[in-house]
């Protein structure tokens, strides 16, 4: 039995909404999979300042899949990445890192379409303060494969007799999926936990309609039928084992351990981070966290 879960609407500034799916009220988590943002389609024209400065995270990897359009990585390790369509670039911040995402700089005075997901991983709670690591795989080192119907994309994890190349730091699934018009798939048990979710299009899971931007999450390793409709569609499937226990969020911040966040919050206010070589730009701690530093 799939749980149904609707996304809220977010306005992250600058014209740029996002529809996010977790964590959410009823589910928190699905596998270590703690956070989930859809944006776009949305037209990105040169009046527009979607840039996103530097910023902290701790306790978490995040993952980064563009349907269109370019971004621009930095981070305080050193590392300048262009992240393309079909990619993905995977940023584990444990003890603490600062990263950027930019419009890449040939794209600034064109109009184009950005699309695509963002996600964070939870650490295992080992792992919670490693050392922070950064890195990219691009499109054509990712398995893509047909099964049945449908265009799959393997981009982190092991299912249907392929692995990706990305590291993992628990057991996790991460894979894109396209049915044609009339197409099916039959899933078969691939994650103690297993989130589907509908990017966009027509299908049905289980014979019930899955909307657009509708995650589904099944617990129990379940199998599962789609059928897409006329429009065809895409999907996103996310899971894994379940955390090695519960994870706090606060801002930009995970941690087994809700003190934790506190310290995180006070070392960004007095800037003790570290820096994104080039950038001079920070988004300041939010003053409600700031109070309770």
């Amino acid at each position: 039995m799939f749980q149904r879960l609707e996304g809220v609407d977010r306005n992250l500034g600058g014209g740029f909404q996002v529809r996010r799916l977790l964590p959410h009220a009823e589910r928190r988590t699905v596998g270590p999979f703690v956070f989930l943002d859809h944006f776009g389609p949305l037209e990105i024209t040169p009046a527009m300042n979607t840039d996103v400065r530097p910023h902290p995270h701790i306790g978490l990897a995040t993952v980064t899949f563009l349907l269109e359009g370019a971004l621009l990585h930095r981070d305080s390790l050193g590392y300048v990445q262009r992240i393309e369509p079909g990619a993905i670039n995977l940023m584990k911040a444990g003890r603490g890192i600062v990263h950027s995402e930019r419009r890449p700089e040939d794209l600034r005075s064109s109009a184009y379409r950005a699309h695509g997901l963002q996600l964070w991983l939870g650490l295992p709670a080992a792992l919670e303060e490693s050392e922070p690591t950064f890195s990219h795989t691009p499109a054509d080192a990712l398995p893509a494969f047909r099964v049945q119907d449908a265009e799959i994309r393997l981009l982190i994890g092991a299912a249907l007799g392929r692995r990706s190349p990305v590291q993992t730091f628990s057991p996790t699934l991460y894979a894109a999926l396209t049915l044609p018009a009339g197409g099916s798939l039959e899933l078969p048990a691939l994650a103690e936990e297993l989130g589907v979710y509908m990017i966009d299009g027509d299908v049905q899971l289980d014979d019930v309609p899955l909307p657009p931007r509708q995650l589904a999450v099944a617990d129990g390793s379940p199998s599962a039928r789609l059928s897409a409709g006329a429009a065809g569609a895409r999907l996103a499937l996310i899971g894994g084992t379940r955390l090695d226990g519960p994870r706090h969020l606060s801002w930009n911040f995970v941690s087994s351990r809700p003190e934790r966040l506190r310290q995180a919050a006070a070392d960004w206010d007095a800037q003790r981070f570290g820096a994104v070589p080039g950038e001079t730009e920070f988004i300041p701690l939010p003053e409600a966290l700031r109070q309770r530093a």
